[in-house]
């Protein structure tokens, strides 16, 4: 098993970046779950909603291709990018990345 690294920035401007370990076939939203990062999820991370939205700034190869069912979730997330994706979706095959975390606060728990 391969070990990356994702470093994760945060939208909210009391949070500071931080840099973890991914291992392959591993999601951003396990990572952030694993160290006490507060990523929403609502579905319970099962490509349900889009409450896991988050950024790709950089390793957009080194993760799995997006899939039509998340795009359409992508779809309804609250300001979407081209560099949008779900974080449960968000899983590592190759190499590091680095992701932008929205706003969380504005959320009602999961």
């Amino acid at each position: 098993m391969n070990i990356f690294k994702v470093k994760i920035n945060f939208e909210e401007k009391d949070h500071e970046s931080v840099e973890l370990a991914i291992a392959e076939g591993e999601s951003v939203l396990d990572v952030c779950l694993e160290n006490g990062i507060d990523l929403q999820h609502n579905c319970g991370g099962v490509c349900g909603c889009s409450t896991c939205h988050i950024y790709v700034n950089k390793g957009m190869d080194n993760i799995q291709e997006i899939s039509d069912k998340e795009e359409d979730f992508i779809d309804r997330a609250v300001n979407p990018r081209i560099t949008s994706r779900l974080g449960c979706q968000c899983v590592i095959i190759d190499g590091d990345i680095e992701v932008t975390l929205p706003d969380q606060s504005g959320f009602m728990g999961h």
